[in-house]
């Protein structure tokens, strides 16, 4: 293996100390902090979609510059696998997680690098180290060269010198920075003729479609793209708030309650999906219109709602009447099993955990998250520390405590605006009649519900034509379960192959 690192950083740090020693005292106060970008090829083999590969991997920083006075602003680390000998009209895919906040660990080392962190598949923690870094034959190198990007603050990515987050850490200003970098690569690897997919878990759906406005809303400099990857998809916002008043989300979270309840064996039917379609036929008709009559919902209607809703959720009548016929997820994770001491997991609940005690209405933590957070952790820094070569002192920042004060506003309008950002994603397909849009959902998921995602892309606007949608047994990161790790990416690689 092969390492390859910048000459222009060796003599960056070579000449530090001598113009340190040389500088005035008027002057240090007057320096900007300057930084040589560290990038890091080396070479590799391995055997995706049945095929041997020979690729390169280079993990590097992309400097995001002011475009007044050349003040470096942000570094953003790409890791980029591409197939070698290259082909500048190879497809390539570029990937990020969500959050906001969150690298891009879970993608990387979860479902499509080279090298994925082996934990449990049937929803247990992942315990105490060592967590496996093994060969993932269902990483997409076969049909792709693909792109992992670490959004500012998130992963490796941070803001340069007295940078101002608010430059950004925002829907807007996030997306402006992710489109630079994607640009900047094209230009940097001559990959401009090359068929461009997009890509993101979580809020990295509500990121791609922000970037894609960036990429293909603006007039100069138009990236066209063939597709766009969500996974775990959240778009509308008010679909999923839990505001008094909104009626909404518990129509998108009831057919999540259903197969979740189904999993746990609080209800009964001949399989997930039927079970899963009866819930959202009750959702959208007969629930949908009792939760908008409100008070006005006479008795009897009431009683048949209650026992249906009983039905499908696995909780009894008594406690749906206490809650009104109207039960947030944190109740359910609490409830659903409480007979058995155990809560279930937001974004995935297959896991189950145990609370301090019984009593309360809503869980300590989320099980399926800290079930496999250590292992992605541990996979992340030894792979990128190790064979990939990449030296820094920063910490990874998985779940990044940088991020914080994200400013929602999109189009002008005030951070209690309605946030939706489909209408993107319509405009852009509405323009480019090659576009296409591939939608995974977990049916365990409750972070991103797939009721939800199927609501905000049915609505005007959407080509349905160009909509493909895929289901799997299990959250949110579908792909910790390796029978649907290999379903997401033989779908993922028909959707490329397609274009």
């Amino acid at each position: 293996m092969k390492v390859r690192i910048s000459a222009a950083l060796g003599l960056a740090l070579l000449a530090a100390g001598p113009a340190l020693a040389q500088d005035k005292p008027d002057d240090k106060a007057a320096k900007v902090e300057t930084v040589v970008p560290q990038v890091r090829t080396t070479q590799h083999s391995g055997v995706f979609g049945g095929q041997k590969i020979r690729y390169s991997a280079t993990i590097g920083e992309t400097i995001l510059s002011d475009s007044k006075d050349g003040t470096q602003k942000a570094a953003i680390v790409t890791t980029a696998y591409v197939k070698e000998p290259r082909d500048p009209s190879r497809p390539v895919t570029f990937l990020f997680n969500g959050g906001p906040g969150s690298g891009t660990v879970w993608l990387q080392m979860g479902a499509f690098g080279p090298k994925r962190v082996a934990i449990p598949s049937d929803a247990r923690d992942d315990g105490a180290p060592p967590y496996p870094l093994n060969d993932n034959p269902d990483s997409l190198l076969d049909v792709t060269d693909i792109v992992f990007i670490d959004p500012p603050g998130t992963g490796y990515s941070y803001l340069i010198g007295k940078t101002d987050p608010k430059e950004f850490y925002g829907v807007t200003a996030d997306a402006k920075a992710v489109a630079q970098v994607i640009r900047r690569w094209l230009n940097d690897n001559g990959r401009w003729s090359s068929p461009k997919f997009l890509g993101g878990e979580s809020y990295g759906t509500t990121r791609s479609a922000a970037v894609v406005n960036e990429l293909e809303g603006s007039t100069f400099n138009d990236v066209g793209l063939n597709g766009v990857i969500l996974i775990s998809t959240v778009l509308d916002f008010a679909v999923g708030s839990d505001a008094p008043g909104n009626e909404l989300g518990f129509v998108t979270n009831l057919p999540s309650m259903a197969a979740t309840a189904l999993f746990h064996g609080k209800a009964t039917a001949p399989s997930t999906e039927q079970f899963v379609e009866e819930a959202r036929q009750f959702a959208l008709g007969p629930y949908a219109s009792a939760l908008l009559k409100g008070q006005k919902l006479q008795p009897e209607e009431r009683a048949r709602i209650r026992s249906e809703l009983s039905r499908f959720t696995g909780l009894s009548e008594a406690y749906l009447d206490r809650a009104d016929l109207r039960v947030t997820p944190d109740r359910f994770y609490k409830e659903l099993l409480r007979d058995r001491g155990l809560t279930v997991g937001r974004l995935d609940s297959r896991y189950t955990g145990r609370d301090y005690d019984s009593a309360g209405e809503s869980p300590d933590n989320d099980p399926s998250f800290y079930g496999i957070d250590a292992g992605y952790t541990a996979a992340i820094n030894s792979w990128t520390r190790g064979p990939l070569g990449y030296v820094t002192d920063r910490e990874y920042q998985s779940i990044s405590r940088f991020v914080t004060d994200w400013d929602w506003r999109i189009g002008g309008r005030d951070a209690n605006a309605y946030l939706n950002v489909t209408p993107y994603l319509g405009k852009a397909m509405r323009e480019n009649s090659g576009m296409r849009i591939l939608v995974a959902q977990g049916y365990y998921d409750f972070a991103t519900p797939f009721f939800a995602a199927e609501y905000a892309l049915s609505r005007t606007g959407i080509p349905q034509d160009r909509v493909e949608y895929h289901y799997y047994d299990a959250g949110h990161m579908m792909y910790v379960r390796d029978e649907d790790r290999s379903k997401l990416s033989h779908d993922i690689r028909a959707f490329i192959r397609a274009r």
